[in-house]
């Protein structure tokens, strides 16, 4: 316990956690956008793993309540290392801080995780809870997401927030390996092709699917 305890306390573990928290949301998202896109197939399959998913029954929450713990730590890990830092350079550089071999994902890294975080308050409301949505029909998903993104103002606060969680998820990749030691340092850093492959086809996997709703090709 002890050893769990320094590891926490100490900055390369928060970020060990941060990653290791990371990648098992990365994994839900890859089979999440998986089984998303059964919705161009019809109401018939994804109805179907609709119910095969609420036929595990106890072990639909355990995996729930592993994802949300992963959220939680997710999201402490990162606020304490911010402090950290902000702690450690109450100044700021003189002049201004330039980007070097930075990108984009990573300086939009925090207000793009506050955004993704009402995302998944909103999402979590809308389509496993029902709150949220117009017309929200129990074990109908297919009935959900075309009734849930008839609303241009729905489709265009899930396209916001979708370009955020490709950029996080893009930075997070790769940092993720640089933080658990399995990336090595490269001549050329800005050359991530696995981190850029993966985020480009989750985003577009989840990006698609508002569109084509509001389109009409899925009806």
């Amino acid at each position: 316990m002890n050893r769990v305890q320094a590891l926490w306390k100490s900055s390369v573990g928060k970020k060990a956690v941060m990653a290791v928290s990371g990648l098992l949301l990365v994994a839900y998202l890859v089979t999440h956008v998986l089984a998303n896109l059964l919705v161009f197939q019809g109401p018939e399959k994804i109805n179907l793993y609709s119910r095969l998913l609420h036929g595990t029954g106890g072990a639909l929450w355990v995996a729930r309540l592993a994802l949300l713990a992963a959220v939680v730590v997710h999201i402490v890990a990162a606020v304490q290392l911010t402090r950290r830092s902000q702690v450690a350079r109450p100044v700021g550089y003189a002049g201004g801080r330039r980007p070097q071999v930075s990108t984009l994902a990573s300086r939009s890294i925090r207000w793009g995780g506050v955004l993704i975080l009402v995302f998944i308050v909103y999402h979590v409301l809308h389509f496993t809870v029902g709150i949220v949505h117009t017309s929200f029909v129990e074990g109908d998903p297919y009935h959900n997401v075309v009734a849930g993104f008839a609303n241009l103002l729905v489709v265009a606060f899930y396209e916001l927030a979708l370009v955020a969680v490709g950029l996080h998820l893009y930075h997070g990749l790769w940092s993720s390996g640089r933080s658990l030691g399995v990336s090595q340092p490269s001549p050329r850093p800005l050359r991530r092709q696995l981190a850029v492959a993966l985020s480009l086809i989750v985003w577009a996997g989840f990006t698609v699917i508002p569109l084509a709703v509001y389109a009409g090709v899925i009806r």
